[in-house]
């Protein structure tokens, strides 16, 4: 079945009469373009491609409007001469490299047409490399199994081996980039590609010798700027952005008719925080036909802008949607400034310039901030100075925590300007999962069963090879895996070797020293004599776990059926029992809720207080269930615990919960947090309360007992103005009114 992209339709008329060139002729009249291409000669090759373009032969005009960048034309013409020879691999593989060209980025019809090809011929080489492209643009695995099928397949072919090249510097691979490179320069010494990764590789380590590989890639095409778009490529995903975003610049340079490019110019300054040069970069792509998704996604989100609300202090930059701006403001702002001074101590730096916090309700458009990054968890992202993050709101109540989210990507901050972006991915995920408990233990993800499974499986890699966890995965969850790992060899660090050792490591990474060197000078170990200790001081926390999963699996199940029957004093007996097996479920169905279920029916509050309280101990972020934790303590008369309790939630879900809001500020006014009991109440207000006057009325008794009789009169005023008869209002204001008469 051929891919019908763009409807276009062509008669048969037109396929009957036109010329055939034998298959094997096609590439042999297109080579002399290709090659005057290939060294910068771009009069000569255009004059060539248009040649091609007159030619009787589809598979012909094909190529020559492809080297033209007519991509729809060229589309129609291979749709032509797919039909005219249905045996000829080539043309599709050609129509397939079409497709999934930055340009247009049809992965779905391009990869219908490698499979085409390969049923035609299953040795095909460029078919198994048009695959491992594909696979590569995803940071799948398999790309490099496809890449050495393509070579298997036709051991000559460059392109594959540099393709292994890249692929092994996206691996953090440097020595293996070198390796592969230069078996594509052996094959061809004009291999560009192979040049342009060998100058990454030499920037990525900060080495002058950069300059004479770029010298080398000049003196092939002095107009090469897909080199300079590779090497950017490898310095974004290092993040490094600002050094990307250089090289992007002078790839349009070099080729200012690279819409593909010049998109990937736009998406980064996005990143930064650049957006109005990013919309005229993106907006050029676009006018000149690049309509790609990541082009038309990334000016659709700048579209939306318009409906966000930006609030400016000394040191922050806070960018909230406007239908919630209000509310989210009062936790975010406030918690972002929190972190930074905590940081700025913990890690011994001052930060240069504000850091911008971006939170996005619809998770699609924090989805375009982070296409093309591998390795990213889906929640956060962090750009040099620039945080994006979903809100709360973009996701499902107790499956998210903010808050841990932003002290994650705020530590990146501090280490990516610590280390000046020298730093492997594994370290700085590794110490932001570390503070995320560091700060409270209940915050940060749980010991999940995939990660049970990854480490009772032996999946865990070694601390050398970890960053290939998060670029490149070889299994489902291995990124939710590494993160785990990388977390607990930075608790492991600290445990053993104190906080000023992964401090050491940091200042180490930035002095340009790999992961085995920097182990070795700072842990003074060997990388395999870490591991060996890692697991075994992990062991000792996980093993238990690991060992009695499959009794769990079966435990919880038959717990289940027990709460299903309502069998409350069963689920009690049983229930602390399953809760010993795997302590760190706390998600849907677990035992916790089941037994504080049981108590409760039972009327025993103070002992479903107990479980709920392991339950939150132990990471358990169900708003609702969170909620009925403080309803009981409320209930036995234990405020103080509820208001903890309550702000937990505000942690996880503050948004579209007057109830949360109105119950917190009064549990914080009696305990005379006052500065809580304002920000509570306005919450309510800022939510959108029904009961405008009411909302207006709590904030002014709070403001009042705050001693701040001025503010308090001013939210006064406004519930008298939302309803002019509101009695306690009205008295509130009188006797605020005797007070200054007195004074």
């Amino acid at each position: 079945m051929l891919p019908r992209v763009w409807g276009i339709l062509l008669t048969a008329g037109l396929a009957a009469c036109a010329a055939q060139t034998q298959p094997g002729a096609v590439q042999e009249r297109v080579r002399p373009c290709h090659e005057l291409q290939h060294r910068g000669k771009r009069t000569e090759a255009r004059a060539c491609y248009q040649k091609l373009t007159q030619d009787r032969d589809p598979a012909l005009r094909a190529e020559g409007f492809y080297g033209l960048r007519d991509y729809r034309s060229a589309h129609e013409q291979f749709r032509l001469a797919a039909d005219l020879h249905p045996k000829d691999p080539n043309i599709r593989v050609r129509w397939g490299r079409l497709l999934i060209e930055p340009f247009n980025r049809n992965r779905k019809d391009g990869a219908e047409l490698f499979q085409e090809a390969l049923e035609i011929d299953k040795n095909h080489a460029g078919a198994h490399l048009g695959l491992a492209l594909l696979a590569s643009e995803g940071f799948e695995s398999k790309a490099v199994e496809l890449a050495q099928k393509a070579l298997e397949a036709d051991p000559k072919l460059v392109e594959a081996q540099e393709l292994l090249a890249t692929l092994a510097l996206e691996d953090s691979d440097p020595a293996k980039a070198v390796e592969e490179a230069d078996k594509a320069l052996k094959i061809s010494s004009e291999a560009l590609d192979a040049l342009a990764t060998r100058a990454a590789v030499e920037l990525l380590a900060d080495r002058p010798a950069a300059e004479e590989w770029l010298k080398r890639m000049y003196a092939v095409n002095p107009y090469y700027g897909a080199g300079h778009s590779l090497i950017a490529h490898h310095l974004v995903i290092n993040r490094r952005y600002e050094e990307g975003i250089a090289h992007y610049r002078k790839a349009v340079e070099l080729d200012p008719e690279d819409w593909a490019t010049r998109s990937e110019l736009g998406i980064n300054l996005m990143r930064v925080g650049l957006d109005q040069e990013a919309r005229e970069q993106l907006k050029m792509a676009f006018d000149n036909g690049c309509r790609n998704s990541a082009t038309v996604n990334s000016l659709t989100l700048l579209d939306s802008y318009k409906n966000f609300v930006t609030f400016k202090t000394d040191n922050t930059i806070v960018k909230l949607h406007k239908k919630e701006a209000e509310l989210l403001r009062l936790y975010f702002e406030e918690e972002l400034r929190k972190a930074i001074k905590v940081y700025e101590g913990k890690y011994k730096i001052k930060l240069p310039r504000e850091v911008q916090l971006e939170v996005y309700p619809d998770h699609e458009d924090f989805a375009v901030r982070t296409m093309g990054m591998p390795g990213l968890g889906a929640l956060g992202v962090t750009f040099g100075d620039v945080v994006a993050m979903d809100s709360p709101s973009g996701r499902k109540p107790g499956t998210f925590h903010w808050a841990s989210t932003l002290w994650h990507e705020l530590s990146h901050v501090f280490v990516l300007i610590a280390t000046k972006h020298r730093v492997p991915r594994w370290f700085t995920e590794g110490v932001a999962v570390h503070e995320e408990t560091a700060i409270y233990p209940d915050w940060g993800d749980r010991l999940s069963p995939e990660i049970l499974m990854a480490i009772k499986e032996k999946k865990l890699l070694p601390i050398a090879e970890l960053d290939r966890g998060f670029v490149r995965p070889s299994y489902p969850n291995q990124v939710i895996v590494s993160y785990f790992q990388a977390g607990r060899i930075c608790d492991f660090i600290k445990e053993r070797w104190g906080w000023d050792s992964i401090l050491a490591m940091m200042h180490a990474f930035a002095a340009r020293k790999s992961t085995p060197e920097v182990v070795e000078q700072v842990l003074k170990l060997k990388p395999d004599a870490f591991d060996k200790e890692f697991m075994a001081w992990l062991d000792k926390s996980v093993n238990p776990v690991v060992s009695n999963f499959d009794a769990w699996r079966k435990s919880i199940k038959a717990l289940a059926e027990l709460a299903k029957a309502g069998k409350q004093d069963e689920v009690i007996r049983d229930g602390q029992t399953v809760i010993k097996l795997y302590p760190d479920y706390v998600e849907a169905a677990n035992a916790y809720e089941f037994i504080a279920e049981a108590h409760t029916a039972k009327g025993q509050k103070k002992e479903a207080i107990a479980v709920l309280g392991q339950y939150l101990k132990n990471g358990g972020r169900s708003p609702d269930t969170l909620k009925k934790l403080a309803k009981l303590q409320e209930e036995v008369g234990d405020k103080k615990a509820a208001a903890v309790t309550l702000e937990k939630v505000n942690y996880i879900y503050p948004v579209n919960d007057e109830e949360l809001h109105r119950r917190l500020g009064e549990l914080w006014l009696t305990q005379q947090n006052y500065t809580g009991a304002i920000r509570e109440f306005s919450a309510v207000l800022a939510g959108g309360a029904v009961d405008q006057a009411s909302a207006h009325f709590n904030i002014a008794r709070a403001y009042l007992a705050a001693k701040q009789s001025g503010k308090a009169e001013d939210h006064l005023l406004q519930a008298l103005e939302s309803a002019p008869g509101f009695r306690p209002a009205q008295k509130l204001l009188l006797e605020i009114e005797n007070q200054k008469e007195k004074r």
